[in-house]
């Protein structure tokens, strides 16, 4: 690992300012989990930071917040541990909890955040389906002041996000999910733990009687970005909650929504199995829970 200047801020505007001071070269430092690892044994990927402006002393970052009128607020700091084990976000934001509960090991839990695990942008990230089911918006701090745009819209492609130079990501707000609503998240991975997803599914059905209301599906590792499923959600929304249904939609997830490749992990013929099948299997669960029968 090559030299490199370390800074300690304690606020947000304060790192701002030190990576606009340091332009290009600076990299803010969150949890490290990813970064570090990039440095060590990856560092041709990107230009090798000359400074570093750790994030770890901006109390702002961590916190989490959750209201019946505003919604569910994340401090880009918290880590994945804060976020599974979250009392409202367990409640009623649960694809999130499992999302967050399955990212490496629990060590890694304990230090990787979720603005890391986001501004990544690796399209198997866990936390990335279900902030799409969930409409999350992320809010980013900069030198020009704070913008804010769909979740979906922050994910550019592999390893880029639309954050430009001297902005971090601050925090990511959840609008509260309709009463009715049931969602789940799950991934596929050789191991339990410490691999990541071959392939990514997250579901939130909101039902009206046995009628689906509102759908979403979003899928991982299947696409240069993670995405929401929208010829899936198409083929929900207006139908009865059944086997049928849910199989329709499947199918369209693994023709229509997704365009996986071929890797060391897994064929793109595979990848599209997984898709169909997991999608079909998560939305009769995410129905059983927006009856409140899981």
């Amino acid at each position: 690992m090559r030299t490199f200047e370390y800074r300690t801020p304690e606020t947000i505007d304060e790192a701002i300012s030190l990576l606009k001071e340091a332009g290009g070269s600076a990299r803010p430092l969150a949890g490290g989990t990813d970064l570090v690892v990039q440095m060590k044994e990856r560092a041709t990927r990107f230009p090798y930071p000359e400074t570093i402006v750790s994030l770890d002393r901006v109390a702002e970052l961590r916190t989490i917040d959750f209201s019946d009128s505003d919604g569910l607020r994340i401090g880009s700091g918290a880590t994945m541990s804060d976020v599974a084990t979250h009392p409202a976000i367990q409640e009623r934001y649960t694809a999130l909890a499992e999302g967050a509960g399955v990212v490496g090991s629990l060590q890694t839990m304990n230090m990787a955040t979720i603005g890391g695990n986001v501004c990544n942008a690796a399209p198997s990230a866990d936390s990335a389906p279900p902030l799409l089911v969930y409409e999350a918006e992320a809010v980013i701090a900069g030198p020009n002041g704070r913008r804010s745009l769909p979740i979906a819209e922050l994910f550019r492609g592999p390893g880029e996000t639309a954050l430009e130079s001297g902005e971090l990501l601050a925090e990511l707000r959840l609008p509260v999910p309709p009463a009715g609503t049931g969602a789940v998240y799950e991934r596929n991975t050789p191991r339990k733990q410490m691999d990541i997803a071959v392939v990514g599914v997250g579901v939130s059905l909101t039902l009206s009687g046995d009628t689906i209301g509102r759908a979403r599906v979003a899928l991982g590792a299947v696409a240069p970005t993670p995405r929401r499923a929208q010829a899936a959600e198409a083929a929900l929304e207006g139908q009865p909650a059944n086997d049928e249904t849910f199989a329709k939609a499947a199918e369209a997830a693994a023709t229509d929504d997704c365009s996986p490749i071929t890797d060391i992990r897994a064929s793109a013929e595979y990848r599209r199995h997984l898709v169909k099948v997991m999608t079909a299997r998560l939305l009769a669960q995410a129905a059983n829970r927006a009856k409140g029968t899981s």
